[in-house]
């Protein structure tokens, strides 16, 4: 769990990673331990150290306090940390690794396309999990 994270509001956020689920996710929390937002993903079955991001979101009343970009970037950084390749089927990853992929790269952080196997499997995960 990441701690030490604010909102643009000024309020503390925490960001953690759940794998309990049908669906794993990146969840961030208020102070009080409310989750108000999750970052969906699978890892690639047979392909070692990729994960494929798939889905981003925040509850629609704490939307605008920057917290689907810190769900982005904290997944990305722990991806980064973990040596696996991310796979950004979600349209926000797609656009911040559009955006600063340079940077995930010069971190150290590796990325491609998804191919029609990924959104498959991606599609199968979202129907079958949710």
């Amino acid at each position: 769990m990441t701690e030490g994270l604010f909102d643009t509001t000024g309020a503390p956020v925490t960001v953690g990673i759940d794998v309990t689920g049908p669906i794993s996710a990146y969840t961030v929390k208020l102070a009080d331990g409310s989750p108000v937002g999750r970052a969906d993903f699978v890892d690639a079955p047979g392909a070692d150290g990729v994960r494929i991001f798939f889905h981003t979101e925040v509850d629609q009343e704490f939307g605008g306090r920057g917290l689907a970009g810190l769900l982005v970037r904290e997944a990305l950084a722990d991806s980064v940390r973990k040596n696996l390749t991310v796979v950004p089927v979600c349209p926000l990853f797609a656009r911040h690794l559009k955006r600063h992929g340079d940077e995930f790269v010069a971190s150290g952080g590796v990325f491609r396309r998804a191919t029609p196997a990924d959104i498959a499997l991606a599609t199968r995960a979202a129907r079958n999990g949710a």
